[in-house]
């Protein structure tokens, strides 16, 4: 991962490949940023009209390159936009600054160092470029022929950056770096699994590399193997992976502080493949469904971040793992599965097979009556037709839980919108059979999913719904600090929350 240091020394003297400025959009065209005022001085305060001239705007991660004045110890300069100057004295939102980071470093692929001089007025914008360049320096390289760090076009990801306008020696700043590298290199763990192939991330191989994590970080693991979940009657995680000879698993992460007196659970849906089972999945739907497991993905690291930054907050984590896939022991359309809960839940379409592993993981997270669950899956295409492809879905039995979830995800920078839990959807999945059935009515499909696993929540609990199924995973091109691929997605909400959880504010 690219490696940051802080400094206040001036941008023309610095020794690097690139200089990264910020510019804005105004009414009368692009405007340079504060942070870049050394720059602009060595272009004769022209700089702005030599970026407009090769059609620069300043829209949000429009990358233009230009050679660097003379003088400067650095070849390049890079503006990167900013999108719309803000109004008055206001500063730039941390996020655009995010993206604008995340961009530049994107485009320094086979740079050796750059400089970022970007506007800086506080440690909240030093934490979020650095978020930005660790993010969209991001690449996955393990199975190419050019791997062993190489990225893109065979080039490696941009090596060292340093952010000037921080202070090395300030408390604050300090504490925003190294809180981003260590959220960040959790969260691109995230996306490393989710982009490794199925037959590589088994439901024992994810259990194994989040025992060595936990080893590592002094976090309590207990995986719960299929001999386990037998005697424990864990029916909705073995129905699923009944069909598969790569056989489920239930990892348990404990994260404790010994001045905590909050607990947060975390569950994740945990499908390693997803094939729909017997209700097998159509040729263009089942090419990427290796990222079936970002929810869990996310709530590993967000357990591991957590620890890395000693938040004084309990917080556990369920990774609900298991491959779905079709054979003549996978569960059926029309069978009944006994959950860990005691329930009983008809299965009508084994292609809704997340929603039983989460029950059974919400149901054992429950019996430790933690303040909070939260649970994250990449759950229903329903959520994707509402949302779209970069919005997340919220979905709460606390209107004010799911405020306070909606709140700490837009504050992190990630795209989420609350939605209700209709109390006359459930009527759709009652069964003639069993307790319930794991289908219901099919327009509010992601609502009915949600309506599902609320029946699997202790009772008295607080409890939260992601469903994270758009921005999961990136099919399109990169944009800002996010990769084509495995995004990582909410583990940043996830991590605000055990923040404000161990600040008292969880509301």
């Amino acid at each position: 991962m690219t490696a940051l240091t802080l400094s206040t020394a001036a941008a023309p003297g610095l020794r690097a490949d690139a200089i990264v400025i910020g510019v804005a959009k105004a009414a009368k065209g692009p405007v340079v940023a504060p942070g870049a005022e050394a720059v602009d001085k060595a272009y004769d305060g022209r700089l702005a009209a030599v970026l407009d001239t090769l059609g620069a705007s300043g829209a949000e991660g429009e990358v233009t390159k230009v050679p660097a004045p003379a003088g400067f110890k650095a070849p390049l300069v890079v503006a990167v936009g900013l999108g719309a100057e803000p109004e008055g004295d206001a500063s730039f939102d941390p996020e655009a600054l995010r993206k604008a980071a995340g961009a530049a470093a994107r485009a320094l692929t086979g740079a050796k160092k750059a400089a970022f001089a970007l506007p800086v007025t506080d440690a909240g914008d030093v934490g979020a470029i650095a978020e930005g360049v660790l993010l969209g320096a991001y690449s996955f390289d393990t199975y190419k022929d050019n791997g062993g760090g190489k990225g893109k076009n065979g080039k490696a990801p941009l090596a060292d950056a340093v952010l000037l306008g921080a202070k090395s020696r300030d408390a604050a700043h300090k504490g925003a770096l190294a809180r981003a590298v260590a959220v960040c290199e959790e969260l691109n763990r995230a996306r490393d699994l989710i982009n490794m192939p199925p037959n590589d991330l088994t439901p024992e191989a994810f259990a194994a590399i989040a025992s060595s994590a936990g080893k590592q970080h002094g976090l309590k693991v207990q995986v719960l193997d299929e001999k386990a979940l037998v005697k424990g009657g864990y029916g909705g995680i073995l129905g699923v992976g009944g069909g598969s000879a790569a056989t489920p698993r239930l990892v348990k992460l404990s994260y404790t502080h010994s001045k905590a007196d909050k607990h947060l659970a975390f569950v994740g849906k945990g499908i390693t493949y997803d094939s729909g089972g017997i209700s097998l999945k159509p040729a263009g739907h089942n090419e990427t469904m290796k990222c079936d497991m970002s929810g869990a993905a996310a709530v590993f690291a967000a357990v591991v971040a957590a620890a890395r930054l000693g938040l004084e907050v309990n917080v556990t984590g369920w990774l609900a793992l298991a491959e779905n896939m079709p054979s003549g022991t996978a569960v059926r359309p029309g069978d009944v599965l006994r959950m860990y809960s005691g329930k009983t839940v008809e299965v009508l379409n084994t292609d809704a097979e997340g929603r039983l592993v989460l029950a059974d993981a919400l149901w054992a997270a429950s019996q430790e009556d933690p303040d909070a669950i939260v649970d994250v899956a990449t759950l229903t295409g329903a959520m994707m037709l509402a949302l779209g492809s970069r919005t997340f879905g919220i979905m709460a039995n606390d209107d004010a839980f799911r405020t306070t979830v909606h709140e700490a995800a837009e504050e992190v920078g990630e795209p989420a919108w609350p939605m209700p839990l209709p109390e006359h959807l459930r009527k759709g999945m009652e069964s003639p059979t069993a307790d319930i059935a794991n289908m219901g009515e099919r327009m509010g499909g992601g609502l009915v999913a949600g309506l599902f696993l609320r029946e699997f929540v202790g009772e008295g609990i607080t409890w939260a719904h992601l469903d994270i199924a758009g921005p999961a995973f990136n099919e399109g091109g990169p944009f800002g600090y996010t990769p084509k691929g495995g995004t990582g997605t909410a583990v940043r909400t996830l991590v605000r929350l055990a923040e404000l959880t161990a600040a008292g504010d969880l509301g």
